[in-house]
């Protein structure tokens, strides 16, 4: 009777269904199909040099309204910041500097976009910092969404022809290198 028994227990010992592992399999699959996928979208919804930019409007913090497209023919420097950024002082005011000396020409416009921040503490840095360039709030993050914001500073210049001529992720360090990604849009 030890025999059948042992016999037995051997007999019926749980095997893994082949249906469960063809499941699996296929579940598989899909998931990496469907990760495959997200990442061709992704990759097509950069902002890449040369795409057109969509239009979009920023209200600054004393009620003036810029448009895209009513900027049409001018070169457009965006640039995302907020108070909290560690590095978004220095550049600001070595954007400042930059904005201060081709204002005059009437044909570039500087937007300063705040980035997940309060309005009190934006103002007290724009203050702090002597930035008189356009400055608004991103409410709702809409413009941060559209040019995929991640971190900030990122500065996103649009060409005259309404097409992104440069992006600087990260801070600019100079004056110069403003000029330069200024001249790319020219």
């Amino acid at each position: 009777m030890t025999t059948s028994n042992s016999s037995a227990t051997t007999g019926t010992k749980k095997r893994f269904p082949v249906a469960i592992a063809v499941i699996a399999g296929v579940v598989l699959i899909g998931l990496i199909v469907l990760f495959a996928l997200q990442m061709k979208n992704a990759k097509q919804d950069t902002l890449e040099i040369g795409s057109e930019i969509p239009d979009f409007t920023v209200t600054t913090f004393s009620g003036e309204t810029y448009q895209k497209s009513q900027l049409a023919g001018k070169i457009i420097l965006l640039n995302f910041w907020s108070s909290w950024c560690a590095t978004c002082d220095e550049e600001g005011a070595i954007l400042e500097e930059v904005w201060q000396d081709v204002k005059e020409y009437g044909d570039i416009v500087f937007i300063g976009v705040n980035y997940v921040d309060t309005e009190k503490d934006s103002l007290a840095f724009l203050e702090k910092y002597g930035i008189t360039f356009p400055n608004g709030p991103d409410m709702g993050s809409r413009i941060s969404r559209m040019f995929k914001v991640e971190a900030v500073p990122e500065t996103y210049i649009i060409g005259r022809d309404g097409r992104l001529a440069a992006i600087m992720i990260g801070a600019f360090q100079s004056a110069e290198e403003i000029y330069t990604a200024l001249d790319m849009a020219d």
